[in-house]
């Protein structure tokens, strides 16, 4: 969870629970990963002919294998080096190529894509896009001589459609060497399979056997993607929107740190990486070659913070090789990355590759995250409103925690009714803390009161507290889920009355009239009214407590998703509820409680 996520969570589990425990001490209240990509051969891809040179590994199955035809060390070849070798003045065209999941777009420019749009889900009007542009059009995929700071290439190239779904990309370059000019020809070749969000991309470079190593200081070419995964948004973190990075090796999963300070730099060989937002996620899965991997976050016009993904291709040394891309596009969710999980279940037979490590919750909370998730379907199975199944399930999660609810609460009574005897103790003891604590020890022990019995339930919650918020903030499902017609469209996004842009509120940077936040809010004071005692109405803490932090949360929580706020405002009138029925409870026992005895200090000796 993002920083300001899991303040609001502490803030709230503070609010909510806090009155139970400061009550009793401030005032008397009433898979198996794979190490490497490895495949079965695929009936796509053709047999290698006795003239396939490589010097870099594909995935098993992918039939393109050989040795290296150099075998000295290779000259650097001089930026600036390679012209085309096809001069002739051609101009852009566009080539749409549409699956049963996805419509692309390629341009002859460079031959990259230029838009990637899942059809089975929207933003706004349209496909969801994936390659997101800024203030120009996208292209992504692009290639560029040399490492990381080399210039894509724009160069037109020619294209062969191969079938519906497969098309290359070809143009010749020229490169001084020993014997003069010598030509080589790069070849793109894309193939998009009918049922699947994932594309393999070829990368040829064949100069025959005249053609000398391709060495820019180290490195051969660049292969990038970017600027950035969709949907749209506005800011990251005003949406609750956000970015992740992540490298799979030896069968971990790594998060990568990543600043829009420059390139983060990954030299160890992963099974694949991955760009992952709230919902979509790019992955790339390289073949064997050890190539250098790179993230960068840095502002490109247009897309104040982008995700980009480079793969650096060490010295080619011979003078043909192809390298084999795989790129996901897609949702994330555990359907559609789990069957990369097993051969029989993806076009490219690929198995092991626990890509689903990166929609699953991570930490000691998963396992509860997933029980509550696989209770709201079944309450949304009932009810075919994902809004409705939010409020069954924060009931029925309320009604479970119950006991311990009133279990805290008949603990606070307890303390209310020692409590004079504790500041009797107090009193007497102030000067000696070691007879004062004594002496509280021995009192507990007499009346048989647990001082941890009034803050152990509510802490028992805190973890149910926190599952059911992250399910909330980032389950799938959510995304374009409608509550409410004309008020609550889509329960993954801030719902909105009145939107008076381009004018913002200073300092808050508001363009929107947001209603359930004034919801929470209400219900969040009377809430702390409700539980508030008499005794607590002269203590400035429990004040602060219970006025100041909900409108606090107010401006923390104003445009979280709807769906958040939904499960809070549902929580917080239930959890009032239960206390109106507890406080009828214990004034009922209080009345047929014995009276509490003074303790009697010992009479001192007179001399």
């Amino acid at each position: 969870m993002e920083k300001r996520t899991i303040l609001a969570v502490v803030l709230s589990v503070v609010v909510i629970s806090g009155s139970y425990v400061i009550q009793g001490w401030l005032a008397p209240p009433p898979k198996k990963g794979a190490t490497a990509v490895q495949t079965e051969q695929s009936s796509q891809t053709p047999a290698p002919t006795a003239s396939t040179i490589s010097s870099s590994p594909a995935p098993s199955g992918t039939g393109t294998t050989g040795t290296n035809t150099a075998e000295t060390a290779p000259n650097t070849v001089p930026a600036g080096s390679l012209i085309p070798a096809d001069t002739t003045a051609k101009t852009e065209e566009k080539i749409n190529i549409e699956t049963n999941l996805v419509k692309a777009v390629f341009s002859t420019q460079g031959g990259d894509i230029v838009s990637y749009k899942l059809k089975e889900h929207r933003d706004h009007n349209d496909f969801l896009e994936m390659v997101l542009p800024g203030n120009t059009e996208s292209h992504a995929f692009t290639i560029a001589f040399g490492g990381l700071d080399a210039k894509p290439i724009t160069d037109i190239f020619n294209y062969n459609r191969v079938s519906d779904t497969v098309i290359e990309f070809y143009k010749d370059y020229t490169v001084a060497g020993d014997k003069g000019p010598q030509t080589f020809r790069l070849t793109k070749r894309y193939e998009l399979k009918p049922k699947d969000y994932m594309f393999e991309l070829s990368v040829t470079l064949d100069g025959g056997t005249t053609v000398p190593p391709l060495n820019f200081n180290g490195s051969s070419y660049t292969l990038e993607f970017g600027p950035q995964i969709g949907p749209k948004f506005k800011s990251l973190s005003e949406q609750y929107e956000y970015r992740n990075y992540y490298t799979y090796a030896n069968g971990k999963q790594k998060q990568e740190k990543v600043s829009n300070k420059g390139p983060t730099i990954i030299n160890t060989q992963v099974s694949w990486a991955a760009i992952a937002g709230k919902y979509f996620t790019f992955i790339a899965i390289p073949d064997a070659t050890k190539y250098e991997y790179a993230f960068a976050s840095n502002p490109v016009p247009g897309i104040p913070t982008s995700s980009q993904f480079f793969m650096v291709r060490p010295t080619i040394m011979g003078s043909k090789t192809t390298d084999v891309y795989r790129f996901y596009l897609g949702p994330k969710t555990q359907k559609a990355l789990s069957v990369y999980d097993f051969s029989d279940k993806n076009a490219f037979k690929m198995r092991d590759m626990n890509m689903t490590s990166v929609a699953n919750t991570s930490g000691i909370l998963a396992p509860l995250e997933v029980a509550l998730k696989w209770l709201l379907l079944v309450f949304y199975n009932i009810i075919p409103n994902y809004g409705i199944a939010i409020i069954l399930l924060t009931i029925f999660v309320k009604l479970i925690l119950f006991p311990l609810t009133k279990k805290g609460s008949e603990s606070t009574l307890r303390m209310q009714s020692i409590s004079p005897k504790i500041k009797e103790i107090q009193t007497k003891y102030k000067d000696n803390p070691t007879k004062m604590n004594a002496e509280m020890a021995e009192l507990y022990k007499k009346e048989g009161y647990n001082p941890m019995s009034g803050c152990l339930p509510m802490l028992l919650q805190i973890p149910i507290f926190f599952a059911m918020y992250n399910l909330f903030n980032n389950h799938f499902d959510l995304r374009g889920a409608l509550f409410i017609p004309g008020w609550i469209p889509d329960l993954s996004l801030p719902e909105t009355i009145w939107n008076f842009s381009p004018f913002k509120i200073p300092l808050l940077n508001w363009s929107d009239l947001r209603l359930l936040p004034f919801i929470y809010l209400v219900s969040q004071l009377l809430y702390g009214k409700v539980t508030q005692t008499p005794d607590q109405q002269g203590n400035s803490q429990m004040k602060m407590m219970l006025y100041a932090m909900p409108i606090m949360f107010f401006f923390i929580l104003y445009n979280v998703p709807s769906g958040l706020l939904l499960y809070w405002i549902m929580s917080n009138l239930l959890t009032l509820v239960q206390q109106l029925i507890i406080n009828e409870y214990l004034a009922q026992k209080k009345k047929h409680m014995p009276a509490s005895e003074p303790v009697i200090a010992p009479k001192r000796k007179r001399k």
